[in-house]
């Protein structure tokens, strides 16, 4: 199992243990500290730009 299927793993098992009411306040949780997490880690460009991406990516998603 790659990296990337361990991670998705941890976060499916997360929710799944919430109720559906509380998983995008979760996510919204995650994805805040996963941010703060790249700063500490790679710094605020590498944050910067990964936390530039996924916004492209959900406009790009918005838009179809």
């Amino acid at each position: 199992m790659s990296e990337r299927q361990d991670a998705a793993a941890v976060v499916a098992g997360a929710l799944a243990k919430r109720p559906p009411a509380d998983r995008a306040k979760f996510l919204m949780e995650l994805l805040a500290h996963t941010a703060a997490g790249l700063v500490v880690i790679e710094g605020d460009r590498a944050a910067g730009e990964a936390v530039y991406r996924l916004a492209d990516a959900v406009v790009a998603r918005g838009s179809r």
